[in-house]
């Protein structure tokens, strides 16, 4: 028992336990979906074919 103690008291907070990584995956899916929102709407997929197009246009000439 006394290793135990000896291991738990050198090995603190090492690691996530369930309910922090269950908090940390739905704050990443959380941030995922706002992504998608963002890159999805059509001023950002506008600006984002404006800039392929002249960086395709500026490679041709």
């Amino acid at each position: 028992m006394n290793k135990w103690l000896h291991y738990a008291a050198t090995h603190r907070e090492h690691g996530m336990s369930t309910a922090e990584y269950a908090v940390g995956t739905i704050a990443a899916c959380a941030f995922a979906a706002l992504l998608f929102k963002v890159v999805s709407s059509p001023e950002v997929q506008e600006m984002l074919t404006s800039l392929i197009d002249r960086a395709l246009k500026t490679g041709q000439e």
